[in-house]
């Protein structure tokens, strides 16, 4: 088991449950020269802990930049969205940082490893930034590595592992704060097939463990691990069900 990190301040809940995720009508518009771009137009989700869900749309479709709305990188011309509770569309830039640091943990289709780090390292940069003592940190990022079946890589730098493996290394960076959700666009992008099923099995053992995993993918076989699937077109919501 991890050590525990330090005990956050109390937060004020809205709507107080397992609700991780409440988007109301949000609406996304983007100025390009003379012409504006509706992105999204009035989405409405809500996403509960422990919940598996995949985000697709076409390109176009507003799928990137609800991907960007849900992981506090940008926010919401119009609506509301709340995070556990919190307000996100009122938050300050800092505010909205210590979200994506503290209960997001990100896993990219690019690894966005640190190429002269070894895997320890890299995995124990949210820590660092959390301020997180040393030896505190070191012990966490090396049980998350054993935690995704690479506890005899924590020396080896990027270039030394395969791309499985360094989809693992982001993996236990992205866990090893114990994030309220999991968002990982095109986690298996960059990898072959047998290799991105893998990483697919590893998600589903994250989620069987009570983790909440939120997929952004363009592919139906990817999108098929998850137990719900929200469908965007032209900044809509087209469909949002359980998997049958």
């Amino acid at each position: 088991m991890t050590s525990p990190l330090p005990a956050a301040a109390p937060r004020m809940h809205r709507p107080p449950g397992d609700l991780v995720i409440e988007i109301e009508g949000v609406t996304k518009y983007y100025r390009m020269g003379q012409e504006t771009v509706h992105a999204l137009r009035g989405v409405s989700v809500q996403v509960r802990r422990n919940e598996y869900l995949a985000i697709m749309g076409p390109s176009g479709s507003g799928k990137s930049t609800l991907m960007n709305m849900l992981g506090c990188l940008d926010t919401p011309t119009a609506g509301k969205y709340f995070f556990s509770g919190k307000n996100v569309s009122t938050m300050t830039d800092d505010e909205l940082a210590d979200i994506r640091n503290r209960e997001i943990g990100f896993v990219f289709q690019t690894f966005n490893l640190l190429p002269r780090s070894n895997a320890l390292h890299n995995v124990e940069l949210p820590l660092i930034y959390a301020g997180i003592a040393s030896h505190l940190r070191r012990e966490q990022a090396a049980q998350a590595l054993r935690n995704v079946g690479l506890g005899e890589r924590m020396d080896h730098k990027p270039n030394e592992l395969s791309g499985g493996q360094r989809q693992r290394v982001a993996i236990a960076r992205a866990l090893v704060n114990h994030p309220s959700i999991i968002l990982a666009d095109e986690p298996t992008g960059n990898l072959d097939s047998r290799t991105g099923e893998e990483i697919m099995q590893l998600f589903e053992e994250l989620y069987a463990q009570g983790n909440t995993i939120i997929v952004v993918t363009h592919e139906e076989d990817i999108a098929r691990h998850a137990r719900r699937i929200v469908r965007l077109r032209d900044g809509l919501i087209e469909s949002d069900g359980a998997q049958t």
